[in-house]
């Protein structure tokens, strides 16, 4: 089974964050621009939370909230559940079910090393599926 390092390096070690301080408007666009669900919140080098869609529907969204007057710290997740990189995807896949969360940031040594969502851990599945597949037809194959 794929370490969580494997998928960083196969996906990249990019960091999307935004402040705390930021509108969560500026949050959304950058989503919007990177096509991702989920940015970091650093403050300065710290990892201080995540703020997801999923927050923007349920804090801003729902409760008529201005998307260019809140702030990303009044709706992030301070509490962040992360991995580190010699997690493997069957632990992060349970984790991401357990605690019902769809990104992980990865941490090493107190510093944020990326971030995986379910469909990096999905697709390296299926990738693993594939490649015992493969294994299998050519042993059967001769």
């Amino acid at each position: 089974m794929k370490l969580v390092k494997h998928l960083l390096d196969s996906k990249g070690h990019d960091i999307l964050s935004i402040t705390p301080d930021a509108s969560v408007l500026d949050a959304i666009k950058l989503m919007a621009e990177k096509g991702v669900g989920a940015l970091i919140v650093m403050q300065g080098a710290e990892l201080a939370g995540i703020v997801t869609e999923r927050d923007y529907a349920r804090k801003v969204i729902l409760k008529e909230r201005s998307s260019h007057e809140t702030a990303v710290r009044d709706i992030m997740s301070a509490s962040v559940i992360t991995a580190g990189n010699d997690n493997n995807v069957e632990q992060c896949m349970n984790l991401m079910t357990d605690q019902r969360v769809r990104h992980l940031p990865v941490v090493e040594d107190g510093n944020v090393v990326g971030m995986i969502s379910i469909g990096d851990l999905v697709k390296a599945v299926i990738a693993d599926q594939k490649q015992e597949i493969e294994h299998l037809e050519h042993y059967i194959s001769g």
